[in-house]
């Protein structure tokens, strides 16, 4: 009941105080496990993502966070997870493959931090290993200016065309390395 509260909220405020402006609704899967990769500029991106699926999205969210008694509160209404950065989160990931393997969506910032700068940085290759781990297409999301919502700009928002997964075998980290450039390529693309 909260994340639906919540996402209304949010999406009053995005519609009528940011004007945003989204583009590629029909391309978000209504079924089935999806994980929805994103470029990550702002402490407002999981909330737009959120806002724009329409369905339930499931974030990870630094440790750390959940250790304030006020915004634990509020993550885990919104349905987010810790993971812990910059060491191997075997909680973690087994809490994303639960997800997905229940149909459900997970929203992941492959940057691994928000750009300081607005360029995409590098992706990390977690979005694409639990890709292939579980089938899972990968929806690339390219998110504008929730850098810059009280100066006035559009906050626009592009859904791209599912990376579909064929998972024949066991990944190769040559698959792995493939898989993470073809989302970064379709994201920076949305970007340009």
């Amino acid at each position: 009941m909260f994340y639906l509260f919540a996402k209304f909220i949010c999406y009053l405020f995005l519609r009528f105080v940011c004007r945003w402006e989204v583009r590629g609704r029909e391309n978000f899967p209504l079924e089935g496990p999806v994980i929805v990769v994103a470029n990550h500029i702002s402490l407002m991106d999981p909330v737009v993502v959120g806002v724009v699926a329409p369905r339930t999205v499931r974030f990870m969210a630094k440790e750390e966070l959940f250790h304030i008694p006020i915004v634990n509160w509020i993550i885990k209404g919104l349905y987010a997870f810790p993971i812990r950065r910059g060491r191997s989160d075997r909680a973690a990931l087994k809490a994303a493959l639960e997800i997905l393997r229940n149909g459900q969506v997970l929203g992941m910032f492959p940057e691994g931090t928000r750009s300081k700068d607005g360029q995409l940085l590098p992706f990390q290759h977690g979005a694409a290993l639990l890709s292939l781990k579980t089938g899972a297409p990968l929806l690339p999301m390219a998110i504008k200016n929730t850098n810059k919502i009280f100066s006035g700009e559009k906050v626009k928002v592009i859904i791209g065309r599912p990376l579909k997964i064929d998972i024949s075998g066991p990944s190769t980290p040559q698959q792995v390395e493939s898989l993470t450039a073809a989302v970064y390529r379709a994201v920076a693309e949305m970007l340009a």
